[in-house]
């Protein structure tokens, strides 16, 4: 397992959508899910997708429906350049798409506690080897510099709309 914690030469943007109910940038949602594929609970990371179509399929899977509810919004999500990220790749971490989330969870546990680095970036279960998300730790130093746009109403084809 080898991943290596970097210094981004450009801003990495990334995509989220949720209630507008809920802040967005607020990672409160992943602290108390026993279902969180990169973290256990108390750990406050921000989901987000590196692509806006991916961000939509990411959150049909966690609705297990293809019918995403209009009433919706989305942000896109700046990370600004010579931010600390890390990565992990699909091949990197054997079990990482296993249903029981140990390997994952003790991955994000790990990256999480020792505070390596501001983001990691993560395959997509939605499209592995294809897209990968954005998790933000919350409680790292650099949090402070992330932007996020003003939420947004969901955009998708009408014929994904509930």
């Amino acid at each position: 397992m080898s991943s290596t914690v970097f210094h981004s030469e450009d801003a990495l943007a990334a995509y989220r959508i949720g209630s507008p109910a809920h802040p967005l940038l607020d990672g409160g949602g992943a602290a108390i899910s026993d279902t969180a594929r990169w973290n256990s609970r108390g750990r406050f990371v921000i989901y987000a997708a590196e692509h806006y179509a991916g961000a939509l399929l990411e959150k049909a899977a966690q609705l297990n429906s293809l019918k995403i509810p209009g009433t919706l919004v989305y942000v896109r999500i700046e990370i600004p350049a010579g931010a600390s990220v890390e990565e992990v790749k699909a091949g990197d971490l054997p079990g990482w798409d296993s249903d029981d989330r140990t390997a994952s969870q003790l991955y994000g546990d790990a990256w999480y506690d020792e505070a390596r680095s501001l983001a990691l970036l993560v395959p997509s279960l939605v499209a592995p080897g294809l897209e990968r998300n954005i998790l933000i730790n919350q409680r790292h130093r650099e949090f402070a510099t992330v932007r996020t746009s003003a939420p947004k109403g969901i955009r998708c084809h009408p014929r994904l709309l509930a």
